[in-house]
């Protein structure tokens, strides 16, 4: 487990370039309005690394990251990818921009609250598993909405309803202050992402490392989200170059109607792994190949290139924040959404 742990926090220091649930949302409705997008063949999102040497992938804002309770006045430590600096913010700033980031506004108290006790637990994990004492605890990219949002982001986000959403957002902060999720004893590492296919992963499916909190569960509600299943089709050209790139394989003189074969899939329906031009690659390596949103995916030929349709967005362990939506509008309250998604966690704080 100790060598599992210090792979996780190498690996999950660094954010991905998957847009936060917000900032998806925003680009949704652009994309709506603006018509179809340009390929994501060249835009990675997470995913475990497969067979076939593909690099260990960049991770999701709430991927996995023990935790000590933070002091009211303790400092968060951050690292702007997109300034390429580090910059330093209170906690209770820094959760109000990571939950600001992560949820829209517009959500139900109990669901932003369930995700502010998340972002806390996640950042004092990243803290606690840093390389070095004097190491960034987390990546992020405030202009581009990921991550942490810091005020002036907040205040062009918003806009003139910039008073009012800080004044709402920071009462709900400010009510499940101190509150970390733990296990056996130990903090846990409270993983998030958007939308699930159904059913949450198991950690061990994308991080190769089984944490007991982090187990399937029934998040069916997710099938009704914005955005669940979508389908792209990317042509041959940028299939194999993408294979090329990103896991040196070659498709020369292969059929593509043969690049692809079946797939095997984990318990809760996502592709585990699947042949590729005769190697195994696993399906989080080949969704962050190709740019996919989820790796619950299916891939068929279509029209001289291939169609594939996702289910869900984002890796799947964890927290789903839709999950989190249709709890809370079921009158659930923010203990029990985080009792569902981290079974056998405690809270503490």
């Amino acid at each position: 487990m100790k060598k599992a742990v210090a792979l996780l926090c190498a690996a999950l220091l660094v954010l991905g370039g998957a847009l936060p649930l917000a900032g998806y949302l925003l680009a949704g409705a652009f994309l709506k309005a603006a018509g179809p997008a340009a390929s994501p063949a060249a835009s990675a999102a997470s995913g475990a690394s497969g067979t076939s040497g593909a690099p260990a992938q960049p991770d999701e804002p709430g991927g996995l990251a023990g935790l000590l309770t933070a002091a009211p006045d303790e400092t968060v430590l951050l690292h702007d990818s997109g300034a390429g600096q580090d910059f330093t913010l209170p906690m209770r700033d820094y959760l109000i921009g990571a939950v600001a980031a992560e949820m829209p506004i517009s959500w139900p108290d109990e669901a932003l609250k369930a995700q502010a006790v998340a972002c806390h637990s996640y950042i004092l994990y990243c803290r606690d598993h840093r390389g070095a004492d004097d190491a960034p605890w987390l990546t992020v990219d405030p202009a581009r909405r990921q991550g942490c949002l810091t005020g002036p982001v907040l205040r062009s986000y918003w806009g003139a309803d910039y008073e009012a959403n800080y004044a709402r957002l920071a009462a709900l902060v400010d009510q499940v202050a101190g509150a970390v999720l733990y296990y056996d004893g130990a903090p846990a590492g409270a993983s998030y992402f958007a939308i699930s296919n159904g059913m949450t992963e198991a950690s061990e499916n994308v991080w190769d490392a089984p944490l007991p909190y982090l187990r399937p569960v029934d998040s069916s509600a997710d099938r009704a989200a914005d955005g669940y299943e979508v389908t792209i089709t990317l042509s041959d050209a940028q299939v194999s170059a993408a294979l090329a790139s990103a896991l040196g394989l070659s498709t020369a003189g292969v059929d593509p109607a043969a690049w692809f074969g079946r797939p095997a899939l984990t318990a809760s329906g996502y592709v585990a792994s699947l042949p590729v031009c005769g190697q195994t690659v696993s399906g989080g390596a080949l969704r962050s190949t190709l740019g996919l949103r989820s790796a619950c995916f299916d891939i068929r030929r279509q029209d001289g290139g291939f169609a594939i349709t996702t289910r869900g967005y984002g890796h799947g362990v964890g927290l789903s924040q839709w999950g989190a939506k249709a709890m809370a509008e079921a009158g659930q309250s923010w203990i029990e959404i985080l009792a569902h998604y981290f079974p056998g966690t405690s809270l503490e704080g």
